[in-house]
C-alpha cells in the first residue's frame, strides 16, 4: 500500500471549495488504495481529509503532538499515535509516507512543505511532492520560488523538485506517473 502524506490548514480557509478539494482528495486516496498520513488532528482541512478517506473505507494514520491532542482533537475512526514535538510530528509524517501533498493552509502547512523540499534539494529523498494550488492559493510561493532561482539563490531543479497542479482529479495521476518515474 502507498501513503501519501497530506500538509493542509487546521481551518478551512474561507472558500468552501477547499474542504470540498480536500473531501475529495481523501475519497479518491481510498479508492485508489493509497493511506492518508496526515497532522492528526479533526479540525480544518486536516479534519475534512482524513475523514473523507475514513468514511470510503480508506487507511488513515494521524501523527499528533501531546500539546495539540486538547486543542485540535483526534478524529475517531483512525489510527493515530501521539508525539512529544513537532519535530517528532514532521520526522514520523514523512518517515511512513511515499509522497507528499500539499493543500491550502497557513504557516504550519507552508513550514512542512518547505522543509520537505529542502531536504529534496539536499539529495535527502526523492518523494514526490505535489502541491494542490486551488483557486490560484499557492501561486505566490510558486512565483517566491521562481525569484529565487532567478536571483540565483537555488538552482533550477528547485523547480522541478515539485509539482504545482490545481485541480485535485489532477493529484492521483500525477503520484501514478511519479512512482512509476522512482522505480524505473
Amino acid at each position: 500500500m502507498k501513503s501519501l502524506c497530506v500538509y493542509c490548514g487546521s481551518r478551512s480557509g474561507d472558500d468552501p471549495r477547499f474542504a470540498a478539494e480536500a473531501r475529495r482528495i481523501g475519497q479518491e486516496a481510498a479508492k485508489r488504495g493509497w493511506r492518508i498520513v496526515y497532522g492528526g488532528g479533526k479540525l480544518g482541512l486536516m479534519g475534512v481529509t482524513a475523514g473523507a478517506a475514513r468514511d470510503a473505507g480508506g487507511k488513515v494514520f494521524g501523527i499528533i503532538p501531546d500539546f495539540l491532542v486538547d486543542l485540535e482533537g483526534v478524529l475517531d475512526g483512525v489510527d493515530h499515535t501521539i508525539v512529544k514535538t513537532m519535530h517528532e510530528r514532521k520526522m514520523m509524517m514523512f518517515e511512513e509516507s511515499d509522497a507528499i501533498l500539499t493543500l491550502p493552509g497557513g504557516i504550519g502547512t507552508l513550514e512542512e512543505l518547505i522543509e520537505t523540499l529542502s531536504w529534496a534539494r539536499l539529495a535527502l529523498h526523492r518523494k514526490p511532492i505535489i502541491v494542490l494550488n486551488l483557486d490560484g492559493f499557492w501561486t505566490p510561493l510558486k512565483s517566491l520560488f521562481e525569484h529565487i532561482v532567478e536571483r540565483d539563490f537555488a538552482a533550477p531543479e528547485l523547480l522541478t523538485d515539485l509539482s504545482f497542479v490545481d485541480r485535485a482529479e489532477d493529484v492521483f495521476p500525477l503520484l501514478a506517473k511519479r512512482t512509476l518515474e522512482e522505480v524505473i
